[in-house]
């Protein structure tokens, strides 16, 4: 029986402001990291999630946003290629997802297993944090994120930045209900009147920002080295994406991976991306703080998404609203990012030891090895470098190097995320 939309909407349109006030921190972090337009970055999060929920028939309780995956390769291309065509790569990242929605609805999920053991999986979850700590500590010391020039004295920003870690911390580790799941909006808050007391918030671009202004959209373009050198990034995000639709059913107790089915998601997290780059949005991902809400609030209902997709999307088209965001200060980001990047980091690690991966085995050891060298290392071979080339390696190692599969960590699909 379907809900009474005139008595339900206000508390379905409360309980999407409610998601999205979960994922707004993570959101809004990443553009402003990569030095894209943060209220493009609402806007694309607010059509991609539509779009997502169009493709899957509206059956999951998801929302997409900002993916952190991306960030040190969009920094790294944008500084070789220039915006445009890191664009351009990123869309066919997205085009990427759509070809592996083709192979499972072709091959069903069994051969990701072969692809994507944990043992391949880990370290490159890893590699995906551990590689970003430098961009966390030189934002933290008050530089830029490539720690090229220093924007605030070093004093004012480490204490700034410090002070926005503990509050983040303490409100992830000891606080109960809703507020667990909003440690980085609270540091973010704090962190952002601290600032403004010692006199380093810049608010001149809030007062000259209209109310209304359309998001500074841009449009990409193409060239194959970009290509090249964004698209094997995208193995990690979908790694990421198979993990949360797991999550997510687990929650609400359906298998959503037998329906919709994984190709479905798979391909409408390919279109938000795809559709995010065609905007000069960031790409695209599924948002585990969300699922962590959905369990908490126990609201399955996925009108909620629908809801704060719509939201975002107005605030995205609120002038000042952008300008207060890009006028937060790099210490205080990159306080938060300490925690971040690290616990992305930790998920990796933790992957490994909860599918008990065996590294006394010689060839899960070169694995995981000469995959954190690589990636934390930053290792070029042509155009391929860092997270790209750091996935691209484990699998193929996992793929041709002898072992025992128990050895590997490998599981059915449904517990190996």
């Amino acid at each position: 029986m379907q809900d009474p939309i005139p008595e339900r909407a206000w508390r379905q349109a409360l309980a999407g402001s409610q998601m999205l006030l979960v994922a707004f921190g993570a959101l809004v972090l990443m553009p402003l990291i990569t030095g894209l337009d943060p209220n493009v970055a609402l806007f694309t999060a607010g059509v991609g999630t539509l779009i997502f929920h169009i493709v899957t028939g509206g059956q999951i309780p998801i929302f997409l946003a900002s993916s952190f995956a991306f960030i040190a390769p969009i920094i790294a291309a944008k500084t070789r290629f220039g915006l445009e065509e890191t664009l351009g790569g990123l869309l066919a990242a997205g085009l990427l997802y759509m070809v592996l929605s083709a192979a499972v609805r072709l091959k069903g999920t069994g051969f990701i297993n072969r692809l994507l053991p944990p043992v391949v999986i880990g370290p490159v979850i890893m590699v995906i944090g551990l590689s970003l700590a430098p961009v966390a500590v030189n934002m933290a010391s008050g530089k830029t994120g490539d720690g090229s020039a220093q924007l605030v004295p070093y004093d004012i920003a480490i204490t700034i930045a410090m002070i926005s870690l503990a509050v983040t911390i303490a409100l992830a580790v000891w606080t109960r209900g809703l507020f667990r799941f909003l440690p980085i909006l609270f540091g973010v808050i704090l962190g952002y009147g601290l600032s403004a007391f010692m006199g380093i918030v810049d608010t001149s671009g809030i007062a000259e920002a209209p109310w209304f202004a359309v998001p500074n959209f841009v449009a990409p373009a193409f060239s194959w080295s970009a290509i090249l050198f964004m698209l094997p990034v995208a193995i990690a995000p979908a790694i990421e994406h198979i993990g949360d639709v797991l999550a997510i059913g687990s929650v609400t107790g359906k298998d959503y991976l037998k329906k919709p089915g994984l190709h479905r998601t798979l391909l409408g997290d390919g279109l938000a991306t795809s559709t995010a780059a065609l905007l000069g949005g960031p790409p695209n991902t599924t948002y585990s703080e969300v699922t962590g809400a959905v369990m908490l609030t126990r609201n399955f209902n996925p009108r909620v998404m629908l809801w704060a997709a719509g939201i975002a999307i107005v605030l995205a088209f609120v002038g000042k609203f952008g300008a207060a965001l890009q006028s937060i200060p790099t210490p205080v980001m990159g306080g938060i990012l300490c925690l971040l990047f690290g616990s992305i980091a930790v998920v990796g690690l933790s992957t490994l030891i909860r599918h008990q991966v065996d590294l006394s085995e010689r060839r899960n050891l070169v694995i995981a090895g000469v995959t954190l060298v690589f990636g934390i290392g930053g290792m070029a071979i042509g155009q391929i470098e860092g997270i790209a080339l750091a996935g691209l390696v484990a699998i193929a190692l996992n793929l041709v190097l002898p072992g025992s599969k128990a050895a590997w960590g490998e599981a059915p699909l449904e517990e190996s995320f």
